[in-house]
């Protein structure tokens, strides 16, 4: 019976999911009283739960994390300036000649907001409200925009700086030093969130351009689907036109090039760059007259609300992960991934497959905080890169935004679309970007060089 326990946990936490109680509470909630069950028979040692008030404080003081309300902030901040509106525009004007020229614009719009943002919501909910309707009224096939827009909004994802790479970076730090001090390796190496942010880079770049790939596809193979703009109504490319281009694209461009630039020469940790983004964020909502004290009131409200549930959560799985190793679970999938025929390569391809199909119920935070900690100290201890498994969670976990029932892009879009835009529809143009997404995954596992040579030449 004692061997069951961790199954039953899982289990239990798999029912309160489904029952529709928050995910926090149902982590830590449903820990805690399975703790009690098994302390009543004897299954489990109360020695882990007292673990719990040092696992808290190392979250309070861990630096790292600080990062998050800081690129949150950022993102809100950024969001109510107007800068996507601006792009957007400029951008549709750019491409719109061509055809698919308003999809490619919304695919480097997003990676631009996802460099400047990192916030996936924000991003698809802005881009919904300006691009989706232009893109209809310009007869651009409805599943094909509504795909378009849900994709390039993941973009926030995988392009730094992301939050799920500052949370990956944390998690993994945590788990690769386990894994080191399992191995007998007792001055462990250490893996940052900004080995992650360089990591992402080239893969997350690829994303792009499969993305714009697949829209040029279109453009060939069905150039009904996706429309130039009339030639009646495009504006002169003159001076005066790439003047503003210019103007536009500038500033975001400046606040990436500070933020990630300051983490590539190391000037500045990521935390230190996160709170240089915040500063430039609310430098450019001056620079378009959007910031009061209203504004800034409300940033700093919305930041509140996300930061206190992302740390809510991490309590929770801390809870959770006590529990689940009180119980022997850590040794349970030890055992079962080494047992794994393939070896290394079978443990991965299982775990990876498990995160995809986690994708469809949970959200990324929850896979970051609960599942990870449990599989990644077993993988690291196998000889994996680091980073380049926090690249390849970070890419399968964007996946999850996607896939439908409960993708959060897919809502996020839904509850700006107008009513002609069917669900079904909008699950139809996100097909195509999931297979991408998956064919990218592959690629990275057979090319592992493109998540770690860049980290390797920066350093050198």
């Amino acid at each position: 019976m004692a061997e069951l326990m961790p199954l039953l946990l899982v289990l239990a936490v798999g029912v309160v999911l489904l029952l529709g109680y928050p995910v926090a509470l149902s982590l830590g909630g449903t820990a805690l009283v399975m703790a009690l069950v098994g302390e009543w028979f004897g299954y489990f040692d109360h020695a882990f739960i007292e673990a719990l008030p040092n696992r808290v404080y190392g979250v309070m003081t861990n630096e790292t994390l600080i990062a998050v309300p800081l690129f949150v902030f950022m993102g809100v901040m950024l969001e109510r300036s107007r800068v996507a509106e601006n792009l957007l525009d400029t951008m549709a004007l750019l491409f719109g000649p061509l055809r698919g020229g308003l999809g490619i614009s919304v695919t480097l719009v997003g990676m631009l907001l996802a460099a400047s943002t990192g916030i996936v919501g924000a991003t698809v909910v802005t881009m919904g409200l300006l691009t989706l309707p232009t893109m209809l009224r310009r007869h651009y096939d409805p599943s094909v925009a509504a795909g378009t827009i849900c994709a390039s909004g993941t973009l926030g994802q995988i392009i730094p700086p992301s939050i799920v790479l500052v949370l990956l970076g944390d998690v993994l730090s945590s788990a690769y030093q386990q894994a080191q001090l399992d191995m007998g390796i007792f001055s462990p190496d250490t893996v940052s969130v900004g080995d992650l942010f360089i990591g992402a880079l080239i893969p997350g770049l690829m994303l792009v351009a499969g993305y714009i790939t697949y829209m040029i596809g279109v453009a060939v193979f069905r150039p009904q689907a996706v429309p130039a703009i009339p030639a009646a109504e495009r504006p002169r490319h003159d001076a005066r036109f790439w003047l503003r281009v210019v103007r536009v694209l500038l500033p975001p461009l400046a606040l990436i090039v500070a933020v990630l630039g300051s983490i590539l020469y190391g000037i500045a940790t990521p935390t230190e760059a996160a709170s240089v983004g915040a500063v430039g964020a609310m430098l450019l909502a001056a620079a378009h007259r959007q910031l009061s004290l209203k504004t800034l009131f409300a940033v700093v409200r919305q930041t509140t609300l996300v930061t206190s549930m992302v740390f809510l959560i991490f309590i929770g799985a801390a809870i959770f992960s006590l529990v689940f190793r009180g119980f022997g679970g850590d040794e349970l999938v030890t055992e079962f991934l080494s047992d794994l025929p393939g070896g290394t390569v079978g443990a991965v391809a299982l775990v990876m497959l498990v995160l995809f199909l986690l994708g469809f119920i949970l959200d990324f935070i929850e896979i970051t905080f609960v599942v990870v900690p449990i599989v990644g100290p077993v993988l690291l201890a196998m000889g994996l890169d680091p980073v380049w498994l926090g690249v390849m969670i970070a890419i399968n976990l964007q996946t999850s935004f996607l896939t439908p029932p409960f993708g959060f892009s897919l809502f996020y879009l839904r509850g700006v679309a107008p009513p002609e835009l069917r669900t079904a529809q909008i699950y139809r143009g996100v097909a195509p970007f999931i297979l991408i997404q998956l064919l990218m995954l592959a690629t990275l596992a057979l090319f592992p060089g493109l998540a770690t040579w860049l980290p390797g030449q920066v350093y050198q």
